[in-house]
């Protein structure tokens, strides 16, 4: 559904008529065809779908982590899906945060080090030197708000997966993003554990303003964000808070629960 006539600088993050293809045996399997979407400032969206239609693929796209083969991707109104090499990775490392299901965490780091590894990465070492006392205290203030405080300096193999989890959250902030893309966060997990992730990225979008997309297959967490776009077959099928209310059947979205309630 395309809304081409509003200008691009009123979205945080713009999709215009994204096409992915990849190579299947002898054939091409069209993955995304002509998809459009769109992302307020503040705003919480859940994109959901079957498996196979698409959804993590468009995430992924708009993380700059594959090229679409097709279309324009805008953030804040900067084009940004054929930029250079350098400014892609620029990119991801300062404006947009990405969570994975799988948690991607350095077995032979720390908690604390994991956090603080993107701007490891992003400073050479006399810079590094230079911002390391800030760049700690913010990483041990996020930690802290995820209730892991006590887990500062345990390797991920000392954690549950709720708290890899909120390790994997907290890097994914350390650099302070414009949005937060989250693909199926609470796949791994168990129902519990993975409601207490919810919590903390509903908390972080309402009280830190932080614009978030994830996908997910969950019904019961997709009702959680403030608008659903469904994907089938590569297309946008729904998109609004409609389709978010579709899916709470007719119901209101029960209440977060403090952040710290995550196993």
């Amino acid at each position: 559904m395309s809304q081409t006539s509003e200008p691009i600088r009123d979205h945080l993050l713009r999709v215009r008529g994204l096409t992915k293809r990849y190579r299947s045996g002898e054939g091409m399997l069209e993955v995304l065809r002509g998809v459009d979407f769109d992302l307020g400032q503040g705003e919480f969206v859940a994109i959901v779908g079957q498996s196979g239609s698409g959804k993590s693929t468009l995430l992924h796209l708009m993380g700059l982590l594959d090229a679409p083969d097709g279309g324009a991707i805008h953030l804040a109104g900067e084009r940004i899906d054929g930029l250079p090499a350098r400014r892609r990775d620029r990119l991801r490392n300062t404006a947009i945060g990405m969570v994975f299901q799988a948690y991607h965490l350095l077995p032979e780091l720390d908690v604390l080090e994991n956090v603080l590894a993107p701007l490891m990465v992003r400073h050479g070492v006399l810079e590094w030197l230079r911002v390391r006392g800030e760049a700690r205290a913010r990483a041990r203030e996020l930690l802290a708000r995820f209730g892991l405080a006590e887990r500062l300096h345990h390797r991920p193999r000392q954690l549950s997966g709720g708290e890899m989890q909120r390790v994997a959250i907290a890097r994914a902030l350390i650099a302070r993003p414009r949005v937060l893309l989250a693909d199926e966060p609470t796949g791994n997990l168990d129902e519990a554990t993975g409601f207490g992730i919810l919590d903390a990225l509903c908390e972080l979008n309402r009280r830190d303003g932080l614009s978030i997309v994830l996908v997910t297959h969950d019904a019961a967490i997709a009702r959680r964000a403030d608008r659903v776009v469904r994907l089938a077959a590569g297309r946008v099928e729904e998109s609004g808070r409609e389709s978010a209310a579709g899916i709470r059947g007719g119901g209101s979205a029960s209440m977060p629960r403090p952040v710290h309630s995550a196993a």
